[in-house]
């Protein structure tokens, strides 16, 4: 199993858009995908036409165990999306109710790392769409993963939200006295006939060097339409500019990471 959360304290940046591209793409490629939503928003749930206000059997269920996981529970939580080897774990709204509820409960930071070590032979890859905002989710995905993508818009505001994440990150990682986390940010909605996005793509390229991804993810109507849809853009517009673009990025991270050695996240540890 591959574990990636996609992350950054700024909203509006991309994060599901990526999350339902990587994994429409890697479904087209045979591989089993989780997406999994630990946002109270539900932008994830949303998107494949439910209602994280009235869904019954969530995300939500795995923190109400004081830490630990009922070995049956991860799988009872996982939905099919309609589209083949990809499946979906919902995000409640009351995900937003975690971090008052879980003041004094020890060991709430594994409880993702835990339930994916029970999923591990079901699915090839997991893809963790997260909340914009510090707390138990994000500390709880960031452990899970092997690997994060943190998507920046193009424009300048969207740069200072990238200070705060990897602030966010280097924090995490001392407070765990884990590896580093290998991160990859992904420049999004790039629009190369403005000079506010083509000096905000330098300036991300100057300031992080080879963190940023070599390319970027142009500003694309059609994820919208897709979004509407319920449908990952892969499917509904494979050849669309933007779809393309996220086939190279899935294509450089998985030789990235291949050429490195993938750590072990939390839940792989779990199991060695």
């Amino acid at each position: 199993m591959r574990i990636w959360a996609v992350a950054n304290q700024k909203g509006g940046v991309g994060k599901t858009t990526t999350v339902v591209t990587l994994g429409g793409l890697l479904a087209e490629q045979g591989k089993r995908v989780l997406l999994m939503d630990l946002d109270p928003h539900g932008s994830l749930t949303s998107y494949f036409g439910h209602d994280p206000d009235t869904l019954g059997a969530t995300a939500f269920d795995l923190f109400q165990h004081e830490g630990k996981v009922p070995e049956d529970l991860p799988g009872q939580l996982v939905m099919p999306t309609g589209f083949d080897n990809l499946s979906l774990l919902p995000a409640s709204s009351a995900l937003a109710t975690l971090e008052r509820r879980m003041v004094g409960v020890s060991g709430m930071g594994l409880v993702i790392s835990r339930t994916l070590a029970l999923l591990w032979d079901d699915f090839d890859f997991v893809l963790i769409d997260n909340s914009p905002s510090l707390g138990v989710l994000m500390i709880n995905s960031l452990a899970a993963a092997q690997h994060l993508l943190i998507p920046v818009q193009t424009e300048f505001l969207a740069l200072k939200g990238l200070e705060r994440m990897l602030h966010t990150l280097q924090m995490v990682m001392r407070s765990q006295q884990g590896n580093a986390l290998q991160y990859t940010i992904v420049p999004t909605m790039f629009d190369r006939r403005t000079q506010a996005s083509i000096k905000s793509l330098h300036a991300m390229q100057r300031d992080h060097g080879d963190q940023v991804w070599r390319f970027a993810i142009p500003v694309d109507t059609r994820f919208r339409d897709a979004s509407s849809a319920g449908k990952p853009a892969s499917v509904l517009a494979p050849g669309t500019h933007g779809v393309r673009a996220y086939r190279r990025l899935l294509a450089d991270i998985r030789t990235r990471l291949q050429a490195a050695g993938a750590p072990l996240s939390a839940a792989a540890k779990k199991l060695a």
